[in-house]
């Protein structure tokens, strides 16, 4: 007989001052996960000119990280649900309080490759775990749209605080402190944690699968390496890539039969059956699609186009995070005014707009109509509290891992889909776009081609050959290539706004119940 789960921790069994301090550390906690990821692209050059990794190696000490993590998300959340929530959470503090400090004893590439692996396993940890315990300590919807609006307004401004931060260490000291700026925060998470958070867990869940963990950790792992392999290489008919393609695909479709027979399934695939969960699926996954790419574009004109630093870069993109933080705090209010719905979708829809007027702004792209494009677009992805809101809502107390997990997936798959699609497609706009400059015939074949793979080759040929015009053509080329992303990423948010005001149930309330 099957035992149905329930789970032992209840917002009733906290004080309230108790569980808005538990938000506060859920939600700082997060941030610093979130800033970590965005510091490492600062501190690269650095650790790439004293480290001396191969071009393997670097894509690697990059890649490992989202790879492990995207792996273990699933898994972990379902041993979370077993063995504790803040246990698992706790420990991946200490995962990843350790591994920081290990740097200090990094002096390999393949050092910094084991450290960025051991930093995904603890990541892995500590990201569904945040918005499971938020699900299980508010039980009243309103509340619990209000906390994780405060989640998703904090996990925002990490990346826009990562390049500052990032930024501002690497002025003072060396690559080292990208990592060690983590051990002060990770201590006062640790602390904070024992202190305010509750321990949660699910009675009668069954036994942990391993048969489907290790489905999970291959096929996701495989799937990403592959997405990211076709990326790189420019070509969808890399052949380790479609070898990994075919096991990920494959790994992926026994694991969710597995689940479906299982009755006590380490992911409840039924979750699906609700439609605002669904709904608020589609919405991260859609929006990281669009909004992860275009970001990345975005960082490199201003910095290799407009000539801005790395830490001029991250103060002009600190805009785009506060529209993002104000909406998240906006959106969950306003939904009770007019509905989660409409709010979701107009989100979204704005979002999609922003990025359109990117795409389809004037040739001379100016950084007032950027800036103006992405509070367009932050002030629409604070939405997405409101997807979460649908997510938690969609989904029982005992399945709050299941459905943080998802959700964090969604935000990892569908960032690492947009990087490597909308990637391709701006990078093949620059190169066709570039080929047609007259500078460019004048480097050399050998030049040539190395301008041709990146803005930021272009313009250091450009430097060591003593040829502007050539830096100036690849900038043009680059712009162009921004714009067709714009308008891929705006098209795509407009169809994921469509499909969520279809999808979402007319009357959703995320301060109850769907009607």
């Amino acid at each position: 007989m099957t035992t149905t789960p329930t789970s032992t921790a209840t917002s009733t069994q906290v004080s309230t001052r108790r569980a808005w301090a538990a938000v506060a550390v859920l939600s700082a906690s997060l941030l610093v996960i979130t800033m970590d990821m965005t510091i490492l692209n600062i501190a690269l050059p650095d650790m790439a000119a004293e480290l001396r990794p191969t071009a393997n190696q670097q894509l690697w000490i990059v890649d490992v990280y989202s790879l492990v993590l995207a792996g273990l998300l699933v898994p972990w959340a379902a041993v979370a649900d077993r063995w504790g929530r803040r246990r698992m959470l706790l420990l991946g503090y200490a995962i990843f309080l350790v591994s920081s400090l290990l740097v200090l004893v990094a002096d390999t590439a393949e050092a910094v490759i084991v450290l960025r692996a051991l930093l995904g396993i603890g990541g892995a940890m500590i990201m569904p775990n945040t918005l499971s315990l938020i699900r299980v300590i508010f039980t009243d919807a309103a509340q619990r749209a209000t906390a994780l609006s405060i989640w998703a307004a904090v996990s925002g401004l990490g990346a826009a605080v990562g390049p500052l931060v990032g930024g501002f260490l690497l002025e003072h000291f060396s690559w080292h402190a990208a990592f060690l700026v983590n051990v002060p925060l990770m201590v006062a998470a640790i602390i904070a944690g024992l202190v305010v958070l509750p321990e949660s867990r699910v009675e009668g869940a069954g036994r942990w699968d391993v048969t489907a963990a290790v489905l999970a950790l291959v096929g996701m792992v495989a799937f990403v390496w592959s997405v990211k392999s076709f990326a790189k290489e420019a070509s969808f008919t890399h052949p380790p890539a479609l070898l990994a393609l075919a096991i990920g695909v494959g790994a992926l479709t026994v694991f969710v039969r597995r689940c479906l027979r299982s009755d006590s399934p380490l992911l409840d695939v039924g979750l699906f059956r609700s439609r605002p969960f669904s709904a608020g699926i589609i919405a991260a996954l859609g929006t990281t699609f669009a909004m992860l790419a275009a970001m990345l574009l975005l960082t490199q004109w201003l910095q290799l186009v407009e000539g801005a630093s790395p830490i001029e870069s991250g103060i002009k993109l600190i805009p785009v995070a506060l529209a993002g933080a104000v909406a998240s705090l906006a959106a969950p209010p306003l939904a009770r005014v007019v509905g989660a719905r409409t709010v979701l979708a107009s989100g979204l829809g704005l979002a999609g707009i922003g990025l359109l007027a990117v795409g389809l702004g004037p040739h001379e792209v100016t950084y007032p109509l950027v800036l103006t494009a992405m509070l367009l677009v932050g002030a629409g992805t604070g939405s997405l509290a409101i997807a979460s809101a649908m997510v938690m809502m969609g989904s029982p107390e005992d399945k709050a891992g299941n459905a943080g997990a998802l959700e964090e997936t969604s935000y990892e798959l569908g960032g690492t889909l947009g990087v490597a699609v909308l990637g391709s497609v701006s990078a093949l706009v620059y190169r066709t776009h570039l080929q047609d400059s007259a500078a460019l015939q004048q480097a050399g074949p050998e030049a040539a081609r190395h301008a041709e793979d990146s803005l930021g080759a272009a313009v250091a040929t450009a430097d060591e050959l003593g040829l502007p015009r050539l830096a100036a053509d690849a900038g043009e080329a680059f712009t162009a290539s921004l714009q067709v992303a714009g308008v891929a990423g705006g098209l795509l948010m407009l169809a994921v706004a469509a499909t969520v005001f279809v999808l979402t149930p007319r009357g959703t309330d995320i301060t109850g119940a769907a009607h």
